[in-house]
């Protein structure tokens, strides 16, 4: 379990470069593309390829990513000119091999409440910026930056309802949402 789960993954980016640029067929080109970090960003602990890929920027890649003119991946990423961006463009502006985690505070549902504009955060939000301007103007960025920060606040308030409704259930004795006396039928009917 932890070679197929964790140390897969946790143990080779670091140590080889036949996890991004496949040892068979060792290409740049093939390291460029977003499907590359698909390998181990996906799935229920890491949803970052799911997160890219519905994603509007991940959207234009995958409508766009055959047309070399849109994605010519055979340019060094320092000089590419894509109609979107990869997972590279973005996490490893200029072709560096540095990986650059641009968390913005949102992992887990327990940050819902956190105070983003706090200085603890500052740097991170304002990497996080200066990434986004890159193709978008600054104010742009900021903008998406401060809707992220409600549709938080406002996911965090609604978790915290549910919880909320289902304890007081579960004070009044109604445990069970539906007993089994009373649930529908297959045709929804009592």
């Amino acid at each position: 379990g932890d070679t197929a789960g964790c140390t897969f993954c946790h143990t080779s980016p670091e140590e080889r470069c036949s996890t991004c640029h496949q040892r068979h067929q060792f290409n740049p080109a093939v390291a460029r593309k977003s499907e590359q970090c698909k390998t181990c960003h996906w799935g229920k602990d890491h949803r970052d390829w799911e997160a890219y890929d519905i994603s509007i920027h991940g959207t234009v890649y995958q409508v766009n990513k055959w047309d070399p003119t849109q994605f010519d991946m055979s340019k060094k990423l320092a000089d590419a000119d894509y109609v979107g961006p990869t997972c590279q463009y973005c996490h490893m502006r200029g072709g560096h091999h540095n990986v650059q985690r641009l968390s913005t505070v949102y992992t887990s549902m327990g940050m819902s409440n956190a105070d983003r504009g706090a200085p603890l955060w500052k740097e991170k939000r304002d990497t996080w910026v200066s990434v986004c301007d890159d193709c978008h103007s600054p104010r742009f960025a900021r903008e998406n930056l401060q809707a992220m920060d409600e549709a938080c606040k406002d996911a965090g308030l609604k978790y915290t309802e549910t919880f909320k409704v289902a304890e007081n259930l579960m004070l009044d004795g109604m445990g069970e949402p539906m007993p089994k006396d009373l649930a529908p039928d297959w045709r929804g009917q009592h």
